[in-house]
């Protein structure tokens, strides 16, 4: 009889064992990311990112940034960025990354300049424009799901480069996020 007892409680033990263990998620079941970009808080400018993980290898993101003080950034208003990302790191969706995005960018149009080649207060209307680009960068991923993140891309305007004061784009992050 005490037999059947202890068989009894050392089978719901391992069933209250195996509960606590289904609980827990690994970062492969993750499959979500959100981060802030710290980098452009020094420019004037807030950028968060959402990212959605495919596989152990590739992942597609957007990010959108907009600017909260011109003091530091006169050119950009807003930009919506998305991106396909290929990990190269041993461990799940981090490590090395190739990045591929476009970006559709508002821009300020050209300052308009007189006869002497001195600026003037005015300038043209804000441009949209859209363009492609490429960047590399890492990621490294706590067990507990914290993010931290370096990248680095640069682009080209496709249509309107002619009505603005550049024809291309660049991407810089250092970001902290949570994977979830």
């Amino acid at each position: 009889m005490k037999k059947n007892y202890v068989v009894i409680v050392l089978l719901l033990s391992c069933f209250a064992m195996n509960a606590q263990m289904d609980t827990t998620v690994s970062l492969i079941e993750k499959k979500n990311e959100i981060k802030l970009n710290a980098a452009t808080l020094l420019f004037g400018t807030f950028e968060m990112t959402y990212e959605r993980i495919l596989n152990q290898k590739s992942a597609l993101g957007i990010s959108a940034l907009t600017v909260y003080s011109k003091d530091n950034n006169e050119d950009t208003n807003f930009t919506i960025s998305p991106y396909y990302r290929r990990y190269f790191g041993k461990k799940y969706a981090s490590g090395f990354f190739l990045e591929g995005f476009t970006m559709l960018n508002s821009t300020d149009g050209k300052q308009i300049t007189d006869i002497n080649g001195n600026l003037t207060p005015n300038e043209e209307p804000d441009v949209i424009d859209m363009s492609l680009g490429i960047g590399f960068g890492s990621k490294w991923v706590t067990k507990s799901g914290f993010i931290f993140e370096a990248n680095l891309g640069w682009g080209k305007l496709l249509f309107n480069a002619d009505k603005t004061d550049h024809n291309q784009v660049a991407k810089l992050g250092l970001s902290a996020g949570y994977r979830f």
